[in-house]
């Protein structure tokens, strides 16, 4: 079971990589989404995907039966609301540079910008 879902993040982080080389914005988005998947995964088949003992237990106390470890949980529901956050920020970001140039291609954005850099002010 371990080694299927190893091959399934290993799908999602390939499909991540191949949206994120990708010239428009919407693809790119969806991509780190993705990646976030995946990362996720590779987080919980990294854990142990099957109950055994606990991580920490102190001496004399036994446990009646299997154990999660909850240091993979805790961290994946820590990444799921970052993940969310940064991609509902950076949708909200493309939503405004689509709104300012009028395209979510990445070249013409690259073109949008002047030829030349704002000089820096030559007094304070």
């Amino acid at each position: 079971m371990g080694t299927a879902f190893a091959i399934l993040a290993g799908a999602f982080i390939a499909a991540a990589i191949y949206l994120l080389l990708a010239r428009s914005m919407l693809r790119i988005l969806f991509g780190l989404a993705l990646l976030g998947n995946g990362i996720n995964l590779l987080i919980l088949v990294g854990g142990r995907l099957t109950r055994d003992a606990p991580p920490i237990l102190s001496e004399g106390v036994t446990v009646p039966g299997a154990v999660a470890n909850p240091l993979p949980q805790a961290l994946i529901l820590t990444a799921i609301v970052i993940g969310f956050a940064l991609f509902t920020f950076l949708l909200t970001l493309a939503y405004r540079a689509y709104r300012v140039i009028g395209t979510i291609d990445i070249d013409y954005m690259r073109r949008a910008e002047p030829e030349a850099p704002p000089k820096p002010p030559l007094g304070y």
